[in-house]
């Protein structure tokens, strides 16, 4: 099993895999999850909903592309 620390970052990876599942699955399920609040439901705020939503696919975004730029960053 590799180490998760290692070169390359596989927990960069990772972490933009989960995020972008989470996205995926409270954009299915109009169900989720706001830190400090619960639960946040698509038809009773869908401001709020929609603003989390963005943040995790944001998240998948940054933590992708912190991967790729490590992964193909050329060495010293």
């Amino acid at each position: 099993m590799p180490d998760l620390f290692s070169d390359p970052p596989y927990i960069l990876l990772i972490l933009g895999f989960a995020a972008f599942f989470a996205a995926v699955v409270s954009t299915c399920t109009g169900k989720t999850f706001a830190r400090f609040r619960g639960f946040v439901y698509r038809a009773e705020d869908p401001s709020e909903f929609w603003w989390v939503v963005t943040i995790y696919f944001l998240g998948a975004v940054l933590f992708f592309g912190l991967f790729f730029c490590k992964v193909r960053a050329p060495s010293n």
